[in-house]
C-alpha cells in the first residue's frame, strides 16, 4: 500500500488539496450516501438493500474505466494506450482456445510485459477460470508484469490487491533496460508494448553501440531508437519454456511498421521469429479499434510448440471487413468500431480451423477477397542483392580523383566500347579483367556503380536468383552482374499485397455527366446573380 501512495504521490496530493481548501469535499465525495464503493452492500433499518456492494471485479472495471478517460483527456501518444476489452477477450481467445484441453489442471504463469492498469492480465486468468467460461479450467494461475508509468503501475498494483492477486507479482520500471523478472519464463504472454515510440533512453541504459548490447534477451537484433516495440516480443521470446509440453505462447499487439520495416534490427528479429517457425498467425484487426489511436493494428500469435499441422506455415486472418466488426452508436475518442462475441468466434473459428486458401502468387488475379489465406514461411522470405554496374562516363569525367587516374583514357575507351556492345559480365572481377588495367580497391570504387540504396533487388526466396536477374534486371540494365557477396536473407509480410482488392473507376459516361451537370448547375446559379 505504501508503494501505491507513493507512486500515486498521494501525501503531495493531499497537501495541494489542503491548501485549496478543496480536501473536505474531496473525501466527502467519497463518502456520499449516494454511491457504494465498499464491498458491502449498504441497507435501511429494514435491511432493504440501498446500494449493492462493489465487486472486486466491479472495482476493476472502474479502474480501467478512469483510466481510458485520463488517456483520452490528456492526449496520450497513439503507441501508448488502453486496451479495449474486447481486443483482449479475441487475444485470449486465440492463445488458450488451441490448448483448452491441455490446461485443465495445473498451475500457469502469465506475463504481461506492459501490462499498464492489469486488464490483459486479469482478463486472461478470468477467461481460464471463469465457471460459465468455455475452458473453465481449475488450473492455479499467477499473474506477473511491469510497467514503466508509476501511476498506471500504481493502479494495476492496487486492482491486483482488489482482485486477491499477488501484488508483489508487478514490477515497476523499464521492462527494456530493467528487466524486474529475470530468468523466470512463463506459459502465457500476453501485450500490447508501445509502438512508435522512442526507447533511446533505454538504449543508453543498456549499453548499445553499433546495433549490439550485452543483454543476452537482444542479441537477436536491436531496432533504431525510434520505435521499441519489437524489443518487447524479443524480451517475451527470451521468457518462453523451451522445455514443457505445451511450451509457451504469446499474443502479441503491433503496428504495421513490424511487418515489413526495413530496419535491419526489426529485419533480424522476423527472420529469427520465421526461421524459428515460432509465427503461427497474425490477425489484421479493422482500424479505429483504441480509444487514441485509428492507424492499422496486428495481434501476432507466437509459440515455440507449433501443432503438426501448422509446421512451416503461417496463417494470415484479414479481419478489417465489416464482417468483423460494427460501428459503434457513440464513439469513444477516436475508437469508432467495436467487435461483439460474434464477430470474436467467428476470428477464433478461422483460426482453430486453420481455415484459408493456400497461398499462391497468383492467387489474386480473380479478385476474389480472402479473409484468411495460409502461407509457407518462406513465402515470406527475400534474397536482397546489390546489382552492380560501371559508372556513367559522364560522371567520371567530373570525378577529381578518376581523373587523376594514369590509366583513365583506357578504361574511357574501354567504358565507350560498352555502349555500343554490351557485355555480358558475370562478377566484378570479369568486368575488372575486360578493363585490362591495376588498380587498388579504392581506385575501382570510383569506377563502379554499387549503391546499396538503389541498386539492390528484393527477389522471393522461392525465385531463383539467376534466373530472376536474367528476365527482370539483364535486359533493363546493361553491362551489370550480381555481387553475390552482397546477399542476404530477409523477411516481409505485406498483408495490402496478400489481401488487396481491386476497385475500378468509375466509367467515363458518368464522370463526363457529373461535370456537365455541375457545369450547368454553376451557369444557373450565375444567371441569378447577373
Amino acid at each position: 500500500m505504501q508503494d501505491i501512495i507513493d507512486k500515486f504521490k498521494l501525501r503531495n496530493q493531499l497537501k495541494t488539496l489542503d491548501e485549496a481548501k478543496i480536501l473536505y469535499a474531496t473525501i466527502e465525495r467519497f463518502c456520499s450516501p449516494k454511491i457504494n464503493l465498499g464491498i458491502e452492500s449498504i441497507k435501511d433499518s429494514k435491511g432493504n438493500i440501498i446500494h449493492e456492494g462493489l465487486s472486486n471485479l466491479g472495482m476493476g472495471y472502474v479502474f480501467e474505466e478512469l483510466i481510458r478517460k485520463f488517456n483520452e483527456e490528456n492526449n496520450e501518444e497513439a503507441g501508448e494506450h488502453f486496451t479495449p476489452r474486447e481486443i483482449i477477450s479475441l487475444m485470449t481467445h486465440l492463445v488458450f482456445l488451441p490448448i483448452k484441453n491441455e490446461i485443465k489442471e495445473g498451475t500457469y504463469l502469465i506475463y504481461d510485459n506492459a501490462c499498464g492498469s492489469g486488464g490483459m492480465l486479469t482478463e486472461a486468468k478470468k477467461s481460464i477460470t471463469d465457471k460459465n467460461g468455455v475452458i473453465q479450467s481449475k488450473a492455479q494461475i499467477h499473474l506477473y508484469g511491469q510497467e514503466s508509468n508509476q501511476e498506471t503501475y500504481a493502479i494495476c498494483k492496487a486492482d491486483m490487491m482488489i482482485k486477491e492477486e499477488n501484488p508483489d507479482d508487478i514490477k515497476y520500471g523499464s521492462t527494456l533496460s530493467d528487466d524486474k523478472l529475470g530468468d523466470l519464463t512463463f506459459d502465457f504472454m500476453l501485450t500490447n508494448p508501445p509502438y512508435g515510440k522512442s526507447w533511446g533512453i533505454e538504449q543508453k541504459k543498456l549499453g548499445v553501440e553499433k546495433g549490439t548490447c550485452k543483454d543476452e534477451r537482444f542479441s537477436v537484433g536491436i531496432t533504431n531508437s525510434d520505435d521499441g516495440q519489437m524489443m518487447f516480443l524479443l524480451n517475451m521470446l527470451s521468457k518462453m519454456k523451451n522445455n514443457s509440453k505445451l511450451g509457451s505462447r504469446i499474443a502479441s499487439v503491433h503496428n504495421g511498421s513490424s511487418l515489413f520495416n526495413s530496419n535491419s534490427g526489426q529485419v533480424a528479429i522476423r527472420k529469427h521469429i520465421i526461421e524459428q517457425d515460432y509465427l503461427e498467425a497474425i490477425i489484421a484487426l479493422p482500424t479505429d479499434m483504441f480509444y487514441n489511436t485509428g492507424i492499422p493494428t496486428f495481434i501476432w500469435i507466437i509459440t515455440n510448440k507449433k501443432p503438426k499441422h501448422k509446421q512451416g506455415k503461417v496463417q494470415l486472418i484479414n479481419a478489417t471487413n465489416q464482417a468483423f466488426y460494427q460501428k459503434m452508436k457513440k464513439s469513444l475518442g477516436k475508437k469508432q468500431n467495436e467487435m461483439t462475441q460474434e464477430h470474436i468466434h467467428r476470428i477464433t473459428d478461422l483460426f482453430l480451423g486453420f481455415k484459408g486458401e493456400k497461398y499462391t502468387q497468383n492467387i489474386r488475379q480473380n479478385n476474389n477477397p480472402k479473409d484468411c489465406l495460409i502461407f509457407d514461411n518462406d513465402d515470406f522470405g527475400y534474397a536482397k542483392i546489390t546489382i552492380e554496374k560501371p559508372k556513367s562516363i559522364e560522371s567520371l569525367l567530373s570525378n577529381e580523383k578518376f581523373l587523376a587516374l594514369k590509366d583513365k583514357d583506357i578504361i574511357l575507351n574501354k567504358l565507350k566500347t560498352l555502349e555500343s556492345r554490351p557485355q555480358d559480365f558475370t562478377s566484378r572481377d570479369d568486368f575488372l579483367a575486360f578493363l585490362g588495367v591495376k588498380l587498388s580497391k579504392t581506385q575501382v570504387n570510383l569506377i563502379i556503380d554499387s549503391d546499396k540504396n538503389t541498386n539492390t533487388e528484393k527477389i522471393p526466396l522461392k525465385t531463383d536468383i539467376q534466373s530472376y536477374y536474367n528476365t527482370e534486371v539483364k535486359p533493363y540494365v546493361s553491362n551489370s552482374w550480381i555481387d553475390w557477396e552482397s546477399k542476404s536473407i530477409g523477411y516481409e509480410i505485406l498483408f495490402n499485397k496478400y489481401f488487396y482488392t481491386y476497385t475500378p473507376p468509375r466509367p467515363l459516361e458518368s464522370i463526363d455527366k457529373e461535370l456537365r451537370d455541375l457545369e450547368q448547375e454553376v451557369q444557373d446559379l450565375l444567371r441569378e446573380i447577373l
